[in-house]
């Protein structure tokens, strides 16, 4: 186990439109906003979206298994920002539950995602801490780490 201690710093209230790209409009925001950790939670709606609902085996690296919404779903999430060790770039990293009558699909929300009237952002950026994504080729994800930048 790794982990790092820090403080909530700025707080972001975001409200994104019919159309908007989530992951995209997160990363631009990231970028203008220069937040490097942050952990955010957003509800809404979206049109169409891609899920990452598991592995298609249960091996390491895992190939992923997709579901691509293509109807508008209700959708909530939960995730964090950090960004990508040695390039600097922000990696958005989100799980979602999204549903759309009696069905629920719940995954990782990657690629592309339109949004359906609104969804609602409410990020906590996270303060006093080095992390960053180092790609694991082994595992085949970047997973959050702790590199000693002293």
């Amino acid at each position: 186990m790794e982990y790092s201690q820090g403080n909530i710093g700025r707080v972001f209230t975001v409200r994104l439109d019919q159309g908007d790209d989530i992951l995209k409009e997160l990363e631009g925001l990231a970028v203008s906003e220069d937040i490097r950790s942050a952990m955010f939670m957003m509800l809404g709606a979206v049109k169409e979206a891609n899920l990452v609902v598991g592995p298609k085996e249960n091996i390491v690296p895992p190939d992923p298994q997709w579901s691509r919404l293509r109807d508008v779903h209700e959708l909530i999430g939960i995730g964090n920002i950090f960004r990508e060790y040695g390039t600097g770039k922000p990696k958005i990293h989100l799980h979602s539950a999204a549903g759309r009558g009696e069905s629920t699909k719940t995954g990782c929300l990657r690629e592309s995602s339109e949004v359906f009237m609104v969804v609602e952002i409410f990020i906590m950026e996270i303060s006093g801490i080095s992390a960053s994504r180092i790609f694991d080729p082994d595992r085949g994800f970047a997973p959050v780490s702790f590199p000693d930048e002293s």
